[in-house]
């Protein structure tokens, strides 16, 4: 009776067994089957992921280039900022000059004046002017030059046959530029031909 237990008890083992070993192939399979998912789930996100690096690099440089941008239009503001940040005050300074050159055109006209005093209104004069200078501000070199309305303002057309039409002959006020901008036009005399109607 033992060995027919025992014999029970094996066969019931390798039944047993051998469910157990089907029951594992199934989960195998099912197990593969997820894994398969798993790869196509794996894949899909790993494109999703190298789309959403793309993205995110292409924006990085972007925003890279914004700032580089930023930082050359800041430089750029902030020179032309330093180049015309005396501008009002020169501006303020002109008649100043201007009165100095009155003082020296008048001085030299008449033979009883001071030369002390006229040396000093020379001296303060071109003081002014080498300020002016460093600072990048230099006088429009207008006698003899053709009248352009850029840089001149007619106060007078006169004529004459002593110059070429157009003109100016005469300077009544001297213009200035600042580095490559107007600060004042020069205020001009200009000539026009003889019995010509303008």
């Amino acid at each position: 009776m033992m060995k027919k237990e025992l014999k029970n008890i094996t066969e019931t083992e390798k039944i047993a067994s051998t469910d157990h070993s089907l029951e594992k192939t199934d989960t195998e399979k099912q197990e593969q089957k997820n894994s398969g998912d798993t790869h196509e789930e794996m894949a899909a996100k790993l494109k999703s992921a190298e789309q959403e690096t793309k993205e995110t690099y292409d924006r990085l440089l972007r925003v890279s280039a914004d700032f580089e941008n930023y930082k050359k239009r800041m430089a750029r503001e902030k020179e032309e900022f330093r180049k015309f940040a005396n501008e009002s005050l020169i501006k303020d300074l002109l008649p100043a000059v201007d009165n100095l050159e009155r003082a020296i055109d008048s001085s030299c006209n008449h033979e009883g004046s001071d030369d002390c005093l006229m040396e000093g209104i020379l001296l303060t004069r071109k003081e002014i002017l080498k300020v002016f200078d460093k600072f990048g501000v230099r006088p429009i070199e207008s006698l003899g030059k053709a009248f352009d309305p850029a840089f001149h303002q007619a106060f007078l057309v006169e004529e004459t046959d002593d110059h070429p039409e157009n003109t100016v002959f005469r300077e009544l006020q001297k213009g200035y530029m600042i580095h490559d901008r107007l600060l004042r036009p020069s205020m001009v005399v200009v000539s026009k031909a003889k019995g010509k109607k303008r």
